[in-house]
């Protein structure tokens, strides 16, 4: 009976088979079922060819042999080639496969471990093309060899190089890989007395021929270098690359980058590249800043040496700089210790090197450089060859180049006043121009400076008065005005209202009532900020500036021989009426201690302010002014005073 087999869904029939007398069962399959199973073998021969071909590509080697009668197929890794290597080791595969795998299999085999990966050379085949190996396998000392391969100094990448060029196939040089290639090539001693055309050579030319002739493959070859760097130095390579940079840059400094201008009129003062040469720049130029600092270091070190341009060494080392400190620092916390000290061996390296000349960078790079030296804590000298940079330079520098934050304050915003005040110091030591508009300058830098920093209500009084009396002195060589300290006092008073009368004495001090033009002084008068003593002397001189206007006028328009004659008897008059006006002034400074005293005494607030108004009334009514300052210039007996008697 035909039948179906519910598990394979085949047909079943009973039929006689041929050349038999009995009956056998015959299983009869559907064509549909026979096409799908001849397309999956077809698609799985399709698959494993395409696989072996990519295996041939990426360098695998292949190899097949009968182990007790069942077929294996070996596969051997040796690193991916180009094309051409690809080809050739195609068309030898197959011919020298069986011998090359019997000889790894052989007595001959030796294992050696690159990092983590295993590799099976061929002892006879290494020791033909290494004098060392040869050496070793001469006295039979297979541990000396194991522990020579063991302690090579290359990476994975280089022992396979060595490896397939003692295989004989042909290996791919390039600039990162020539520097280890070499190092490696002469630890193991293949040069040219033990065998010819032997691998040592053959990178010393392409050396020679592809590297140091480009800027670009010079950098990318000692990139390559640095995990071997001792090695490199002892054979010259390091040198070899040196002098050449040295030559390409005494041609063209432009190698080193772009320089950075530094501009009078420039209002951010921070990097100006040139941008022409960036716009019409072909080719990708590699930059010394990408060298680790023990590379950087002497390269930068024997340029300086070979007089190549300083503006260009600078501009090179503030970017490395930028790459090394100021884009890795994203807050103090975060930075870790060995980052931190890396960091700090960054910065102390890049001031050494940095040219001292001026404007070869800008005040704000500058400054911004101190700055980091001073959060990464590095050496005094460090911090002192940056303050002296800037100073040099004091007369283009902005306000913000001199917030100089002062460690040990960690939520207040302080200043460092030392460093300021160190900074200032070697403006005025260095500063050897004949005009006098850099003082001009720095005089107006730190009254800006001074402003700005009054606006800040942390600021303690102590290091404000500090910052008032440098501006101050900065003022003293120049003719310049006291309005711009009078204003930062006054913004300081008011953003401090909690101040007792004897700080703002204290702070008014600072002022010098005499240099004060005559709008300040009529501000002055009605600012209810100032304490009583501050505004007793401003209108004292504005009583002196007074009387020396209305002299002074007195003299242009009546001169005469007669006035002459009697000049002495003017002079005395003026000289009595200055006394005068300091006794009047001291009897205000009494009267206004006699009110302090009510004050703390208890008394209530309505005659208080009642003694106050008595106070300025007798005040105005001896200093004869009125309650409106344009009452001042009302008609008075003219005097004939002689304009040295004067008081500015």
């Amino acid at each position: 009976m035909p039948g179906w087999d519910s598990r394979n869904k085949e047909r079943t029939d009973i039929r006689p088979s041929r050349g038999s007398s009995g009956f056998g069962i015959v299983r009869v399959i559907p064509r549909q079922m026979i096409d799908e199973k001849r397309c999956l073998f077809s698609s799985s021969i399709t698959a494993l060819t395409i696989f072996i071909q990519l295996l041939l590509l990426c360098g695998v080697e292949l190899a097949c042999r009968t182990d007790q009668g069942n077929p294996t197929v070996f596969l051997h890794c040796s690193g991916f080639h180009s094309k051409a290597e690809t080809d050739d080791m195609t068309e030898r595969q197959y011919a020298d496969a069986s011998s090359r795998m019997s000889k790894s299999a052989s007595s001959t085999g030796l294992e050696v471990h690159v990092g983590s990966m295993p590799f099976s050379l061929d002892k006879e085949l290494l020791a033909s093309k290494s004098a060392k190996v040869a050496a070793l396998l001469k006295e039979n000392s297979n541990a000396d060899l194991y522990c020579l391969l063991r302690d090579i100094p290359a990476d994975l990448e280089t022992f396979e190089l060595v490896a397939r060029f003692c295989h004989g196939y042909a290996i791919h040089m390039s600039s990162e890989n020539i520097v280890p290639l070499i190092c490696l090539s002469f630890h193991l001693g293949m040069d040219e007395n033990h065998c010819n055309n032997n691998l040592l050579s053959k990178a010393v030319t392409f050396f020679e021929q592809r590297v140091l002739p480009s800027w670009n493959e010079i950098i990318k070859a000692l990139r390559s270098s640095e995990k071997s760097l001792q090695q490199t130095m002892q054979l010259g390579l390091f040198d070899a690359c040196l002098h050449a940079m040295i030559a390409k840059a005494s041609d063209n400094p432009q190698h080193l980058g772009e320089r950075i201008i530094v501009s009078r009129n420039d209002g951010d003062g921070g990097e100006k590249p040139n941008a022409k040469r960036r716009l019409f720049a072909l080719d990708w130029q590699e930059d010394l800043t990408t060298l680790s600092l023990q590379l950087y270091e002497p390269i930068i070190y024997t340029m300086k040496q070979h007089e190549i341009p300083p503006e260009y060494i600078s501009a090179s080392i503030y970017r490395y700089a930028k790459k090394s400190i100021f884009c890795c620092s994203s807050g103090r916390e975060t930075v870790s210790i060995y980052k931190r000290r890396s960091q700090r061996n960054v910065i102390e390296t890049l001031e050494k090197l940095l040219p001292h000349g001026r404007e070869l960078l800008p005040c704000t790079l500058l400054s911004k450089m101190l700055r980091s030296a001073i959060e990464l804590e590095a050496s005094s000298g460090c911090r002192k060859g940056f303050e002296i940079r800037i100073g040099k330079q004091l007369d283009q520098a902005k306000v913000k180049d001199l917030s100089i934050p002062c460690q040990g304050y960690a939520k207040e915003v302080q200043y460092d006043i030392e460093c300021i005040r160190r900074i200032l110091k070697e403006f005025y030591d260095n500063y050897d121009s004949s005009d006098a508009l850099g003082f001009i300058k720095v005089t107006e830098l730190m009254e800006e400076f001074l402003a700005e920093v009054a606006c800040d209500a942390s600021l303690v009084i102590d290091t404000f008065i500090s910052l008032a009396e440098m501006s101050r002195a900065a003022a003293l060589g120049t003719k310049r005005n006291s309005d711009g300290i009078y204003r930062a006092i006054d913004v300081y008073l008011e953003k401090n209202a909690y101040l007792t009368d004897k700080e703002k004495e204290q702070i008014c001090k600072v002022l010098d009532f005499q240099k004060m033009s005559a709008k300040a002084c009529e501000h002055a008068t009605k600012n209810e900020r100032l304490p009583v003593r501050a505004v007793v002397q401003v209108l004292f001189m504005a009583q002196l500036q007074l009387q020396e206007t209305t002299a002074r006028a007195i003299y242009d328009d009546h001169k005469s021989g007669k006035e002459y004659e009697e000049e002495e008897e003017e002079e005395e008059e003026v000289r009595l009426e200055m006394e005068k006006m300091s006794i009047k002034v001291k009897e205000l400074e009494k009267d206004c201690h006699e009110m302090k005293k009510e004050i703390t005494n208890g008394s209530n607030r309505q005659r208080v302010n009642k003694g106050k108004q008595s106070l300025w009334s007798e005040m105005k009514r001896k200093f004869g002014c009125s309650t409106n300052m344009d009452d001042l210039h009302c008609p008075t007996k003219k005097k004939k005073v002689h304009p040295k008697w004067g008081i500015i």
